[in-house]
């Protein structure tokens, strides 16, 4: 998924730089603003037990499967229905399949769905919302009908409790991944393009979102972090915030409504969502260096790692000051390639800076 500020291309840098600093009795590992799961994951692999937390839903789903779901997947309860779609292979070969095989038997099941015009059709298509105040064309017709036909499906399997709230996550977060890689978008869901691209052209195909399996078991939230963090404690809190002004809420509502699938009232040309109890405080010049003391006050850890740049609402000095009154201050920095969210717009530099600031608690 391309997310901003995902710390991807960062991983090396951040995992080599975290394990140096840390002691080995360090167990626990808290991404609390976990956006895609990029670096809980990463830290789940290293075999850590992952406290992972983002105010998203979207995100929360992509966390619990990436990070929360860490045993096979069995799909007991859709064995029936499947053997029957699958007219091909017979039972006694179906019987037969493993996990991997049976888990991708289902997606390979919802990717043969009819399509269905439901609330993503009917508000972000332009055959959805021809003749309307707002025509929209963040999907194609196809796209968009499918989308919403494995969605009320997923939906449907897990009110009659045919899924485990395991596979459930699985399933959101395959169709998610899916849903973005042909949405008709420059990036983020901030606007979309009046013709549609070669990429949103194209038929989507679910794939299976890979997660890793582990012995530990991870906890996954969808709360606000400052809230969060006077009910937790950990080794090592690693803090990802938003950097600037840019909300993720109204960056990427429709994967929010595509998640919760609540009809929602949404509004204006791009079909918002009210996203008014997802605002961060990480997101305001006013209010950014207040979260962020009574967020670190508030921490209950060994090590606290932020990641930042250097175009961020919070000034260097800012962050210093803080780390030094909580223990210990260093700082590692990368280079890496801006995000660009916006290809029309004109940026003052290719690169940005990512500091990788660390507190050694007191």
């Amino acid at each position: 998924m391309n997310y901003i500020g995902s710390k991807k291309t960062l991983i090396p840098f951040l995992k080599k730089t975290i394990l140096q600093i840390v002691s080995a009795d360090s167990h626990v590992f808290c991404d609390l603003f976990a956006g895609t799961g990029t670096v809980g994951s990463c830290f789940k692999r290293e075999g850590f037990k992952v406290i992972s937390n983002d105010l998203q839903y979207y995100s929360f789903v992509l966390n619990r499967n990436y990070v929360g779901n860490h045993k096979a997947l069995e799909f007991n309860g859709l064995t029936a229905e499947i053997e029957q779609a699958a007219k091909n292979v017979s039972n006694d070969q179906m019987r037969l399949f493993g996990d991997k095989s049976k888990k991708e038997y289902v997606i390979e099941y919802l990717n043969n769905l009819k399509g269905e015009e439901g609330f993503v059709y009917s508000n972000y298509t332009l055959s959805g919302t021809r003749g309307q105040q707002f025509e929209r064309n963040y999907y194609s017709e196809d796209n968009a009908k499918k989308c919403d036909a494995v969605r009320m499906k997923i939906e449907e399997w897990k009110e009659e409790k045919r899924i485990t709230e395991d596979e459930y996550f699985f399933l959101l977060t395959s169709l998610l991944e899916a849903i973005d890689s042909v949405a008709n978008t420059a990036s983020v869901y901030g606007a979309f393009l009046k013709k549609l691209k070669n990429s949103a052209a194209k038929p989507m195909k679910i794939v299976p979102a890979d997660f890793s399996i582990t012995d530990e078991e991870h906890c996954v939230y969808n709360k606000d972090a400052n809230e969060l963090i006077r009910e937790i404690s950990c080794d090592i809190l690693y803090l990802d915030p938003p950097y600037n002004e840019r909300q993720y809420s109204a960056n990427y509502h429709i994967l929010e409504t595509i998640a919760k699938y609540d009809d929602p009232v949404i509004k204006g040309k791009t079909g918002l969502r009210d996203y008014k109890d997802q605002k961060s405080k990480y997101c305001s010049k006013a209010d950014v260096k207040r979260a962020f003391e009574e967020l670190i006050q508030n921490a209950k850890a060994k090590y606290i790692f932020l990641s930042y740049n250097n175009e961020g609402l919070l000034s260097i000095d800012d962050v210093k000051e803080i780390f030094f009154r909580k223990g210990t201050y260093g700082t590692a920095t990368q280079a890496y390639n801006r995000f660009k969210a916006d290809s029309s717009r004109k940026y003052s530099a290719d690169k940005t800076v990512e500091y990788l600031h660390y507190c050694i608690c007191k």
